[in-house]
């Protein structure tokens, strides 16, 4: 009978075994909800990427995929094997925003419309690990707020926005009320949704929309350094500190300290925390578990 892996062996026989449980949950998701319109890869490490593959429409988010978009978050945010989100879109776009052109064969009243899109950017935003958007191209409309649903940014230099919904007659949607105004600042928020422009990536860098700008050729690299990055971190200690970011925003201070507090108890109680200070005493990087 062949013992058990000897030395550094031990790490490589887990990483294998995440890797055939990251590979499992995956399979199981996309044979489940046979997807239409997106396409979702799995690496061992924990970093999943959602890419929405409608190419010849800019990605424009129709009833389909507004659907197996608020499907697949909703799983993602319960698959303990999950460490890092990436969303992005496919060809040379991220996302154009709604589909005005049609609904995926639904007839629904636009009021239930509006709740399934409600459900979506709620479902994005209470995914609990790290979420990073892969901008490579145009982001408009409620495609532009999806990336700013996002936890972090990281834009090509061709990439684009605009918060298009004035064009179109419309009122910005997709959570952007809330989020643009808390990103930028409301006067900024409001020239963007008032006059409707187009802005480059550089320009977005300056409002403070994105985190990075890179060179269009760089962009995958530079979003699988930051992912992988993400991915090795400790899982529970990144999520209560996104948690607490998030809702400590809208929060005062007592409230907020209070709030630390609570969550760093919970840190102290972990086998992650234990393992980073046995590593720091001893030299070596950690190995978080999300234990």
């Amino acid at each position: 009978m062949n013992g058990p892996p000897r030395g550094g062996s031990f790490a490589s026989a887990a990483n294998r075994s995440l890797g055939r449980l990251v590979d499992l949950c995956l399979a199981v998701l996309v044979e489940t909800k046979r997807l239409e319109t997106l396409l979702i890869d799995a690496t061992d490490n924990g970093v999943v990427t959602v890419t929405m593959n409608r190419p010849e429409k800019k990605n424009a988010a129709n009833g389909v995929m507004w659907d197996e978009l608020r499907q697949t978050w909703d799983e993602l945010a319960l698959d303990p094997t999950v460490r890092c989100v990436v969303m992005t879109g496919a060809g040379d776009g991220f996302c154009s925003g709604a589909d005005l052109g049609g609904d995926g064969g639904r007839d629904l009243h636009q009021l239930q419309s509006m709740n399934l899109i409600h459900r979506t950017v709620q479902a994005l935003y209470s995914i609990m690990v790290p979420v990073v958007a892969k901008v490579n191209g145009v982001a408009a409309g409620a495609g532009m707020n999806m990336a700013l649903a996002c936890d972090l940014i990281v834009a090509s230099d061709r990439a684009r926005f605009s918060e298009i919904f004035a064009r179109r007659g419309l009122t910005v949607d997709f959570g952007g009320t809330w989020i643009l105004p808390r990103l930028i600042g409301l006067h900024r928020a409001k020239e963007l949704a008032f006059f409707a422009d187009v802005i480059s990536a550089e320009q977005a860098a300056e409002f403070g929309i994105v985190n990075k700008v890179v060179p269009h050729d760089e962009l995958d690299d530079a979003v699988t350094e930051w992912a992988d990055r993400l991915a090795a971190g400790p899982p529970l200690a990144l999520a209560m500190t996104k948690r607490l970011l998030t809702l400590n925003a809208s929060a005062d201070f007592a409230a907020a300290l209070e709030a630390e507090g609570m969550a760093q108890t919970v840190n102290f109680s972990t086998e992650d925390t234990r393992e980073a200070v046995k590593a720091f005493l001893d030299k070596r990087e950690p190995d978080f578990r999300g234990r």
